[in-house]
């Protein structure tokens, strides 16, 4: 599943490609791709028709674009009252088609805005594409509600709101409003193991399996390290570990293992060759030389250097 460093890639290459631009057609090629927006795939169509992309934003995986009106004079930071909102799922590409490209359409095409550049150029000259093989992703326009907080929703504008159901939604570790202390009290409240707080995307955003296991190594951390045992430097060990591997994926275009992790210009993230132990099972560890072990994590695996990350008895020391 695509982790921040992949969504904030895709992000980056929304605000550069599609901000400013009027939608003038939506085409819903698969009904289940909308399913999260009330009223369907008409209404879903009907929300998008004349409005203007203002910015792309996120906060950890989720990814929203404010919709302004055609014709409004209102920037992104008056208060746009919806946006589109999309969750990249497992599989999920948003892909910026034009020139010669519009004519390309992928097998696993679900939806296509077709844009109208600056609201100056001619209708069709730009489409944005939902591409999604597995189909776990999704779009919808949803309303706008103020932060809790009062600070920026989310990474790429000053708005202070977020879509309704990214609400409850932490902030991820990249967000300049984030609150690291507060991160960290949250973690050593909750009685679970250290990863599974790490993948709470209620407690921060972003991390999922690959820079949780890397993340962890990074900290000499193991998974099922009891997070009420945590000393404070621990807990601020670990997300700066995941804060410094997710910066450092997103300077490489994240992770990508196939064709399915690209940016919105189809290209993959090379990450993947960074990467010290996860997928790495039966590897030398780059620190120790010790063989990489994997263990069956929440219907998924993780993976560890045994000597590095020694496995606490029962959670605790």
């Amino acid at each position: 599943m695509p982790e921040l460093p992949e969504v904030e890639t895709v992000r980056d290459g929304l605000d550069r490609h599609v901000l400013g631009a009027r939608v003038v057609d939506v085409e819903v090629l698969r009904d289940y791709s909308v399913r999260r927006h009330d009223g369907g795939p008409a209404d879903f169509r009907d929300q998008l028709l004349g409005q203007r992309l203002d910015a792309a934003v996120r906060r950890g995986k989720f990814l929203w674009l404010p919709l302004t009106p055609a014709g409004s004079t209102d920037g992104p930071g008056d208060g746009p009252a919806a946006a589109l909102l999309a969750h990249l799922g497992m599989s999920g590409q948003l892909l910026v088609r034009s020139g010669p490209g519009l004519g390309e359409r992928s097998p696993h095409l679900r939806v296509r805005l077709v844009l109208e550049p600056d609201g100056t150029g001619p209708a069709g000259a730009l489409a944005l594409d939902f591409v999604d093989q597995r189909t776990f992703g999704h779009l919808s326009v949803q309303d706008l509600v103020p932060t809790p907080d009062g600070a920026p929703g989310g990474l790429g504008s000053d708005l202070a709101a977020v879509p309704g159901p990214v609400v409850h939604i932490g902030r991820d570790l990249l967000d300049p409003a984030l609150r690291r202390d507060d991160v960290v009290d949250a973690i050593r409240r909750r009685r679970t193991g250290v990863k599974r707080a790490l993948l709470d995307q209620t407690v921060v955003s972003g991390v999922g399996n690959i820079y949780a296991d890397e993340a962890l190594w990074r900290a000499r951390l193991h998974f099922a390290r009891a997070t009420d045992t945590l000393r404070r430097p621990e807990a601020h060990r670990l997300l700066d570990a995941a804060a410094e591997v997710m910066t450092e994926a997103l300077a490489q275009g994240g992770t990508s293992f196939d064709a399915l992790y690209v940016n919105v210009n189809g290209q993959s993230g090379y990450f993947s060759r960074s990467l010290a132990v996860y997928g790495q099972e039966g590897e030398p560890c780059p620190r120790c030389g010790t063989p990489v072990r994997r263990d069956e994590f929440m219907n998924r695996s993780s993976y560890t250097c045994p000597r590095c990350q020694p496995r606490p008895r029962n959670g605790r020391w």
